[in-house]
């Protein structure tokens, strides 16, 4: 049978990948890359860089292909994620049917933890559900929530408290906050809260060269994250960030 494997390997920093995920590289044949285009060329190449510095040989092939695009504008969200996910999944069955043979190992690499805020393992059900047999083993990473917290060298929760983990396009919702992650938040809605209670804890490229960390009040600090913010996604032309709002008591 045909085994894939999804790794996990951190939020960016080489060093933060786990002995498990450097056992699973080296039994993978195969690795699946997802060519995200020019823009975002270092993620890429920092998987790459991953390869060489954990796997002694050069026993592996790297298949390389143009991911899909999304439909960023779309006014029904659900449904162009949706559509997405159908186009992976008939991008993955072909490379799976193609690409690995019988009794061969392939794996992708995940940014951070594959199962949070990662669609592989359901576009993965979509592609068994064509037909395509499989054994899958998810191998833990370390999320870029965990790296933030220990960054700025916080708890995520306090005593007796929740811990919500939730995407930007959610947080308008939120009738209460205590301890929240914010993913994902592309819109930046955390500019739309007024609240001095609220603190907040914030962190781009997390393990990486450019890292940036901001914390304090919400409403002291909210303008400088957002100068900061645009700035580096106009010089890399992309950015990563995630932040922890709390109130204060």
């Amino acid at each position: 049978m045909k085994q894939l494997l999804l790794i996990g390997i951190g939020p960016g920093n080489p060093r933060q990948i786990t002995y498990e995920a450097v056992d699973a590289l080296n039994r993978a044949q195969v690795f699946f890359v997802l060519d995200k285009g020019e823009v975002k060329d270092e993620l890429l190449q920092l998987r790459k860089a991953i390869l060489e510095r954990y796997i002694p040989h050069r026993n592996y092939r790297l298949v390389q292909v143009e991911d899909p695009q999304r439909d960023t504008i779309a006014s029904d969200y659900v449904g162009a994620v949706q559509d997405w996910h159908l186009q992976r999944a008939a991008l993955y069955a072909r490379l799976i049917e193609s690409e690995l043979a019988e009794g061969e190992c392939g794996a992708f690499l995940l940014w951070g933890e594959p199962t949070l805020y990662d669609s592989t393992l359901r576009i993965l059900d979509l592609v068994q559900s064509r037909g395509v047999t499989l054994e899958l083993e998810v191998i833990p990473g370390i999320s870029s929530v965990q790296a933030l917290a220990a960054r700025h060298k916080v708890a995520l929760n306090r005593i007796g408290e929740p811990l919500t983990v939730l995407p930007g396009r959610r947080l308008a919702e939120q009738a209460q906050v205590d301890n929240l992650v914010v993913m994902l938040d592309g819109q930046c809605a955390f500019a739309a809260l007024d609240d001095p209670q609220l603190q907040i804890y914030w962190g781009a490229y997390l393990g990486t060269a450019d890292e940036m960390l901001i914390a304090g009040p919400l409403n002291a600090v909210r303008e400088q994250i957002l100068q900061q913010r645009e700035q580096a996604r106009l010089r890399k032309g992309w950015i990563m960030d995630t932040y922890l709002l709390r109130r204060l008591h």
